[in-house]
């Protein structure tokens, strides 16, 4: 298994947010890719306190180069990675990728190093400085995703996804949220 995603092997194609508008998205999938608030709060507001985190990856790796240019980033750098899937009564609704460099735990008081089981969500948009910097889109197909995470996911179908780079204090985080079936 590549060592930089137990979510897939290679790196997704994205598309810039200026470009995602020429792509035929759905209005739900359009929902969950422009929500500007937390993906986790929007998922309590529709389905309550049941929403559970289960961490499929976490450790210290290096990203994929085009992550590393996001974070403006040495590719030979190791970030902390975490990947969970968010679900609801043992339905998947999101999968979730989270690539933070070393200057960015420091910045926020290593508060983003301990979050087991929490929602990264809870934890940065508790920030008052927190500022989203850029938005890209993707169109994931079916086959591109580790046979694991397709059947921990119940991926029977192509996801859209979108990627985030945040502003804590100035230092940038890289989110990558995938929307299951089950939210569309």
């Amino acid at each position: 298994m590549n060592t930089k995603s137990c979510l897939y092997p290679n790196d997704p194609l994205w598309f810039s947010q200026q470009l995602h508008s020429r792509l035929t998205i759905s209005n739900q999938a359009a929902s969950w890719i422009n929500e500007t608030g937390s993906i986790t709060q929007r998922l309590r507001k529709q389905y309550g306190n049941n929403v559970r985190v289960q961490v499929l990856h976490s450790q210290w790796q290096k990203s994929f180069l085009s992550e590393s240019r996001l974070l403006n980033t040495q590719p030979k750098l190791y970030h902390l990675t975490r990947e969970v899937l968010l679900s609801v009564d043992e339905t998947p609704l999101v999968l979730a990728r989270t690539i933070i460099p070393k200057k960015t735990l420091l910045s926020a008081q290593q508060q983003l190093s301990h979050l087991g089981n929490r929602p990264l969500g809870e934890v940065i948009f508790s920030y008052p400085k927190l500022t989203r910097t850029s938005l890209e889109v993707s169109h994931i197909p079916q086959q591109h995703w580790h046979p694991e995470t397709q059947k921990k996911a119940d991926i029977h179908q192509d996801l859209w996804g979108r990627r985030t780079i945040y502003s804590l204090n100035q230092h940038p985080l890289l989110v990558s949220e995938f929307f299951l079936a089950s939210i569309l």
